[in-house]
C-alpha cells in the first residue's frame, strides 16, 4: 500500500465504511416497524436512498410509507429510540465485521505510524459495541462520535473538528465516506474525499467531477491510487 504514505492523516467514516453496521441500521429500522405492526419492505438500496441524503429524509419516507404510523406515533424521537434499542439488540445478537479491505488498510496504517481518526454519527453505547467484536479497530487511537459535535452531517462540524484536532501544519489529509450525506460534509474540508460505496447513487458523477475518487470497496484502491 505505497500509497497511504502520500497522506498524514486519514479520516474514517464507520457505518458501512469500516464494518457492515449499515446492514443493521437497516435492519433495525424494519423491526422497529415490525414491532409496531407495519412491514417495512424496502430492500437495502432503497433504504440507502432514503437515509443517506440528509438527516430528516428517512424520518419523511417511512411516516409517508405508513401514514397510520405517523398517527400511531407523531413523535419520531419516540421511533428513532425504538430503532436503537433494536440496533444495540442485533449488534448483540449478530455477526458484526469489517468490510472488504478494511482491516488491512488500518493494519497497515498502524505499521506506517500514521495518524488515523473515525468520525461517526453513532454513539459511545454502539460504538464500543462494534469495537469490542472487532479488536482491530482498536489500532484506530482517536474516535469522534456523536456526542462530540452538534451538528450531523451533511454538516462539515464533525470533520472540521478531527482537522483542527489532528492535522499538524503541511499535512496532507484524506477522508473516506460511503454515502452522499458524508461526502457533501467531507467536501467541505481540506481533506481528498474518497467515496467507497457499491450503491449507485446518482450524485456519484457530479462528486467524480468534484475531485471525489470513488470505489466499490477499499480493497479496491490500486496500490499507487490516491
Amino acid at each position: 500500500m505505497k500509497w497511504i504514505h502520500h497522506y498524514q492523516l486519514f479520516l474514517f467514516d464507520l457505518d458501512g465504511l469500516l464494518v457492515n453496521t449499515e446492514e443493521l441500521h437497516y435492519l433495525a429500522y424494519k423491526r422497529m416497524c415490525s414491532d409496531r405492526g407495519f412491514d417495512l419492505k424496502w430492500d437495502f438500496a432503497r433504504y440507502c436512498r432514503a437515509a443517506h441524503y440528509d438527516a430528516e429524509g428517512l424520518k419523511e419516507q417511512i411516516y409517508a410509507e405508513f401514514p397510520d404510523l405517523l398517527s400511531q406515533e407523531p413523535s419520531w424521537d419516540v421511533l428513532y429510540a425504538e430503532k436503537k434499542k433494536a440496533l444495540v439488540n442485533l449488534l448483540h445478537e449478530g455477526a458484526v465485521h469489517m468490510m472488504p479491505g478494511a482491516e488491512e488498510l488500518l493494519k497497515a496504517l498502524q505499521e506506517a505510524s500514521i495518524r488515523r481518526c473515525v468520525v461517526t454519527h453513532s454513539p459511545l453505547e454502539q460504538v464500543a459495541i462494534i469495537r469490542e467484536k472487532n479488536p482491530v479497530l482498536d489500532t484506530i487511537p482517536v474516535w469522534i462520535t456523536r456526542e462530540h459535535y452538534t451538528h450531523p452531517k451533511p454538516h462539515p462540524e464533525c470533520y472540521l473538528f478531527a482537522i483542527e484536532k489532528l492535522r499538524k501544519e503541511g499535512n496532507h489529509v484524506i477522508g473516506f465516506e460511503d454515502t452522499p450525506r458524508g461526502m457533501k460534509s467531507l467536501l467541505q474540508t481540506p481533506a481528498k474525499p474518497v467515496l467507497v460505496s457499491q450503491v449507485p447513487y446518482p450524485e456519484i458523477p457530479e462528486f467524480i467531477e468534484q475531485g471525489v475518487r470513488h470505489f466499490p470497496d477499499l480493497a479496491s484502491i490500486p496500490d499507487d491510487g490516491l
